[in-house]
């Protein structure tokens, strides 16, 4: 017998309520493992509409929907894809509602972006080195990117981590709403 036993702190239950997710609305989780979120969204949507949710790794894909078939949540789709080529570049052919997806095609995204982790939970030490904790910073804009295309005209975006750094978070969203004028902060 499975069963769905992802615990979830505040933060990440926030997230979901943020992002708003609506009956019969099309939503994306970006990088959706252990899909929590995933699962959290579909319910406050009354699992009508489509909740999309995208992971470089198979096997956490396979985790996501065993958890969304113990909670019978039928309104999630999960696929083993890389969400930074999330965006379809061309007219390639693909299996419909598949991804690569056109641009504007969600009303919704999460973008709960893998970063450095600091301020997860505490740390006494750590061996990452400074090169490593800065690596994430160029992974998360490529995934805004995608994002923001992906994303509908008047659409949701949240952009989420579990870290304390500023280039992570606050740098980010100063970069983002630079470089993509059709962004607006709103307060939360």
């Amino acid at each position: 017998v499975s069963r769905f036993s992802t615990l979830q702190n505040l933060p990440s239950v926030v997230v979901g309520h943020v992002l708003g997710p609506r009956p019969g609305e099309r939503v994306l989780d970006m990088c959706a493992a252990p899909g929590g979120k995933t699962c959290h969204m579909a319910a406050l949507m009354g699992d009508q509409g489509e909740v999309v949710a995208l992971d470089r790794i198979k096997n956490k894909i396979n985790r996501i929907l065993e958890n969304a078939q113990v909670l019978q949540l039928r309104s999630i789709k999960a696929f083993c894809f890389n969400s930074t080529q999330a965006v379809s570049t061309d007219a390639a052919p693909h299996a419909e509602g598949e991804p690569p997806f056109p641009p504007e095609s969600f009303d919704r995204v999460l973008l709960d972006a893998p970063c450095s982790g600091l301020g997860q939970r505490p740390i006494m030490g750590s061996t990452w080195s400074l090169k490593e904790i800065c690596s994430y910073q160029p992974l998360q804009r490529k995934l805004f990117q995608a994002a923001v295309q992906l994303l509908k005209k008047g659409g949701v975006l949240v952009y989420s981590t579990c870290t304390v750094t500023l280039a992570e978070n606050e740098e980010q969203v100063a970069w983002a709403l630079q470089t993509f004028p059709c962004l607006s902060l709103q307060p939360q």
